[in-house]
């Protein structure tokens, strides 16, 4: 990503231009949170808060003990809070990852009947979109490291088409107004380029 292709802005984030040109495609097994995740501060207090909740839905793969589930904090100015907390690994995944593959953060949610981001970090709904030095990008170094993410070739949907609720959780509806405009400015200069 080179940044002064990212002249377009949506809610205060540049938006890489290959976004709307990457295809992209997963048969979900859990293993992008293999390597651990990064949490705002916030987050990270909220999931805290939610312990006594989430201990009861952990399995033996999982570690109960909570000084087990955090990193210390550090500076990172691409979280809201300036700070991030990235998970624990535990049996070779992130501590909230259970034997299945899934996701206790989320099966909390849904066991409750409420949102199944609603207490799941930016983070974690964003993959493989990431936030960095400010832009929203593609988290390739990431996605390199796992053998499903992307991996069979058969892909036609780009990785903005794939992730579209993520992305509008992220940006809300005026936001994605505002990326279909750009989207459609980037594959219209795309086919153009093509055609010379």
């Amino acid at each position: 990503m080179m940044k002064d292709e990212l002249s377009f802005e949506v809610n205060g984030l540049k938006i890489d231009p290959a976004i709307f040109t990457f295809v992209f495609g997963c048969k979900c097994n859990g293993q992008c949170c293999h390597y651990g995740v990064y949490t705002d501060l916030k987050e990270h207090e909220l999931i805290m808060s939610l312990k006594d909740r989430l201990i009861p839905l952990m399995d033996e793969t999982q570690s109960k003990n909570i000084d087990d589930w955090f990193e210390e904090p550090e500076k990172d100015e691409d979280f809201d809070s300036g700070v991030a907390v990235g998970t624990e690994l535990y049996n070779k995944k992130c501590v909230f990852l259970d034997k299945d593959g899934l996701c206790i953060i989320q099966r909390l949610a849904i066991n409750e009947g409420a949102h199944p981001w609603k207490y799941k970090p930016l983070y974690c709904i964003l993959f493989p979109l990431t936030i960095f030095e400010g832009a929203l990008t593609i988290d390739y170094e990431h996605m390199d490291r796992l053998s499903h993410c992307n991996k069979d070739g058969k892909h036609t949907t780009s990785i903005y088409e794939y992730c579209r609720n993520e992305l509008a959780h992220l940006f809300g509806e005026a936001g994605m107004v505002k990326l279909d405009t750009y989207a459609k400015e980037v594959l219209a200069n795309a086919q153009h380029k093509e055609g010379n």
